[in-house]
């Protein structure tokens, strides 16, 4: 699975930090980053995307078909 984030739509919220703290971070302007791609399993990394309330978290197939948001 591929994860690609969308800065500019981000928040701050932290849902995705909670949910997967090993993949997921903020970075000093409080926005997401990249912790560790590979730092949780593809259910725990789709419910952190899912609990992002501004779906700043976008989840890719590696074939490049879009898995979250639908």
């Amino acid at each position: 699975m591929k994860i690609h984030l969308d800065r500019d739509k981000c928040i701050s919220a932290g849902t995705c930090v909670a949910i997967a703290p090993e993949v997921f971070e903020l970075d000093q302007e409080g926005k997401v980053k990249m912790k560790n791609e590979n730092g949780a399993d593809d259910q725990t990394i789709l419910d952190a995307a899912k609990s992002c309330p501004v779906l700043a978290i976008e989840l890719y197939e590696d074939n490049g078909r879009r898995i979250f948001p639908e």
